[in-house]
């Protein structure tokens, strides 16, 4: 059931990233579905200190922004770096490398955000700092995690366009 009203703070969470890092971690609150949205995304993140929800990234399909709502941090966007706090807006239009962001939690206590982005399907994403790309298409009932189709590559992981198929 959807309603038009749900409180952040009731929200409830699941743990994300990779098990045993020091470095990427966050508990994700997805509000989208709760909300009965079916255009606009919308997630309550908290970043505990030293940590970054997800890897340096880009899309080419779907705008993203960042709403502060607790907590300090840094937020990459592109070549720069901008401090950010309680209060502050950060934006990540669709684009190429230029375009790419990522939020950092450098202060002492937890940061927590609003993550509101467009939801066009299938989207690619690339993260320049390890070199990959991500192509995700999320068929009806499925989401982010469990989407229809995802690959994680490299291009040079690509094939030729008739590879596998019966001549």
């Amino acid at each position: 059931m959807t309603i038009p009203v749900v409180n952040v703070h009731d929200a409830e969470g699941f743990p994300s990233g990779p098990e045993g890092s020091d470095r990427f971690g966050a508990t994700i609150a997805p509000l989208t579905d709760a909300l009965g949205m079916r255009g606009l995304g919308a997630m309550y993140v908290t970043v505990e200190p030293g940590r970054r929800a997800f890897p340096f990234h880009n899309h080419l399909g779907n705008d993203e922004m960042f709403v502060v709502l607790e907590g300090e941090g840094t937020y990459r966007f592109g070549e720069q770096e901008y401090e950010v706090r309680a209060g502050d807006v950060c934006s990540a239009p669709r684009g190429g490398p230029e375009a790419a962001h990522q939020l950092i939690n450098t202060g002492d206590r937890p940061l927590k955000y609003l993550g509101i982005s467009t939801l066009n399907d299938p989207d690619i994403m690339e993260y320049p700092d390890s070199g990959k790309f991500a192509a995700l298409a999320i068929a009806p009932g499925d989401s982010f995690m469990a989407a229809h189709l995802k690959h994680v590559g490299r291009r040079e992981d690509a094939r030729e366009y008739f590879e596998g198929e019966e001549l």
